[in-house]
């Protein structure tokens, strides 16, 4: 049964005029004296997404009591510190578009994409120290040091492809579900320093962020194309193990669990062979067993929110959760 998601511009609502004041700031905060720099800048505020981070931020903030001046900064770094991940992971990855238009690597080369990454990490970092706000520098400090490892991570299991779905769970928390974290964690801490609240809202990005990425993974096996507008079988084309195909070959043969991998390791390339190994993965409950464990996620992400007095901040958190899961791309 097809979940409908809440739409964006309902939840935004909810911090409307805070979000209007962040735009405002976050163009300042970007400035620069050197020119190209400032270029690139520009082209990285023309072409934002759709910013749910900072969202985030200001909706945990209101959850755990109130919106200050210190939960624009944490927005603020938050969404440099994206953004800089962004920037980087299209250096990696070789990628010519990011959100429908060129990369800063396609339109400036990869030294320069690099260094403008390196501006906006530390601009993150520097945004939290001008205001001493050095609890928001300790929580996304440490997301940082986590998606670096969980890419890392995933890079070190990706040549031998013996990912178990323990290890996956970790890659995910880390790559992913940190920064998720890491901005209710700072909206918590832009308005109260009662640990018990702070880390309440941590868990609940932390468990919101793993359904997150699980769906994500999910739409990789979406041959109709129709959500993403990226090819399916992106990420076995990348050797990276997944959800649904770790559990796949859990329930397969030797024979059959060998043969995979081997196409997998050996044939990522030829699209026969990826068209192979995911309708191994459907027939073989992976995709079933995958949106099982998202769902789990969700629940976990729900049961935090009850444990806080319902109010418009803590409602429009539930409805970001389902919008992550379950809007149309």
């Amino acid at each position: 049964m097809s979940i409908p998601a809440p739409s964006l511009s309902e939840i935004q609502a909810i911090v409307k005029d805070d979000l209007a004041d962040f735009d405002r700031y976050f163009r300042e905060v970007l400035k620069t004296r050197v020119s190209l720099l400032d270029l690139i800048m520009r082209y990285i505020i023309r072409h934002k997404g759709k910013q749910l981070r900072p969202l985030m931020v200001y909706l945990s903030a209101g959850a755990a009591g109130g919106i200050t001046d210190k939960t624009r900064t944490a927005a603020a770094m938050v969404e440099l510190l994206h953004t800089a991940t962004l920037v980087h992971d299209d250096v990696v990855d070789d990628s010519l578009k990011r959100r429908g238009f060129f990369s800063i690597n396609a339109l400036w080369k990869n030294k320069i994409a690099v260094l403008a990454g390196d501006f906006l990490l530390a601009r993150g970092l520097t945004v939290a120290l001008d205001s001493d706000h050095f609890d928001l520098l300790r929580i996304t400090a440490h997301s940082v040091k986590e998606m670096a490892e969980g890419e890392l991570l995933q890079l070190e299991k990706a040549r031998r492809l013996d990912i178990t779905e323990e290890v996956y769970y970790e890659i995910i928390r880390r790559k992913t579900a940190s920064l998720m974290a890491a901005c209710c964690a700072c909206g918590a801490s832009s308005f109260t320093q009662d640990a018990d609240i702070v880390e309440k809202l941590r868990l609940f990005g932390e468990k919101a962020g793993m359904a997150f990425q699980i769906r994500d993974d999910l739409l990789d096996f979406d041959t109709q194309n129709k959500k993403t507008g990226k090819p399916s079988g992106n990420d076995l084309k990348e050797k990276k193990m997944t959800l649904p195909l770790i559990f796949a070959l859990q329930r397969a043969s030797h024979a059959e669990r060998r043969k995979v991998i081997g196409l997998v390791k050996n044939n990522n390339r030829q699209p026969e062979k990826i068209r192979y190994v995911l309708d191994f993965v459907r027939e073989s409950g992976g995709l079933d067993y995958a949106q099982k464990k998202m769902e789990g996620f969700k629940t976990e992400a729900q049961e935090v929110l009850n444990s806080f007095l319902p109010n418009p901040y803590t409602e429009g958190l539930r409805k970001l959760l389902l919008f992550i899961l379950y809007r149309d791309f």
